[in-house]
């Protein structure tokens, strides 16, 4: 709520706490992060990143410090979200079910990005990362 309230916007409080419920923390509100699990303080981050209806978000590592279970219910939990407020999502991950999630998937390669398919996520991803031979001095 503290950014919109520096913006001047007076339902910053009320927008924070719908959003926190949405996400299941309502009863999580007054707690500090140190009292929250991991996968509570990424949806902390998710509703704080979400509360103002951005037109895009930037999720770097979004499920990066959860377990597998929770990262996967975190990251379904944002995709939903983003439909709904049909805001713009960028995800960078080192996860192939994260990729796997998301609508376009690009990766950068020797400072250029390039849309990869299904199947050359699941190699990238799964353990083939980069199939061509490399150029140059090794």
């Amino acid at each position: 709520a503290i950014p919109a309230r520096i913006a001047g916007e007076g339902d910053g409080e009320d927008r924070a706490r719908r959003m926190l419920d949405r996400l299941g923390l309502a009863d999580r509100a007054d707690h500090y992060p140190a009292e929250l699990s991991g996968g509570e303080q990424q949806r902390v981050a998710i509703a704080r990143a979400v509360a103002r209806d951005p037109a895009l978000v930037l999720a770097d590592e979004p499920t990066g410090n959860l377990d597998p279970g929770t990262g996967a219910a975190v990251f379904d939990l944002l995709l939903s979200i983003q439909a709904e407020s049909s805001f713009g999502l960028v995800v960078a991950t080192h996860s192939g079910r994260l990729a796997r999630g998301c609508s376009r998937t690009l990766r950068l390669r020797n400072g250029s990005l390039e849309e990869i398919t299904s199947l050359e996520i699941t190699r990238f991803f799964d353990g083939n990362p980069d199939p061509e031979p490399r150029t140059g001095s090794s």
